[in-house]
């Protein structure tokens, strides 16, 4: 347990971030499962709009570190080559 005011509030903030980037990380998984899912389907025009509504969750996971940012491009960039490639 924190001895000093400051580590107190340390605590409480790493409490309060791991809410949070759980959540974002969370969300962020379910946006990708839902790409992949499509692209499984074979919908082309479903993946794409898939991955639209996905990319801006992927670069909020890279803006606030949950994911790193090479990561989040190389995400995005295999997710739509993959689509891409769709017939």
């Amino acid at each position: 347990m924190a001895n000093h005011k400051s580590a107190e509030k340390r605590a409480r903030q790493t409490e309060r971030r791991t809410v949070e980037n759980n959540a974002r990380r969370s969300r962020l998984r379910t946006s990708i499962k839902k790409v992949e899912e499509a692209i499984k389907a074979g919908d082309k025009k479903v993946a794409a709009d898939a991955l639209k509504a996905a990319q801006p969750e992927i670069q909020r996971g890279a803006t606030a570190r949950v994911i790193a940012k090479n990561a989040a491009a190389r995400r995005v960039s295999r997710l739509n080559a993959r689509i891409k490639a769709m017939a």
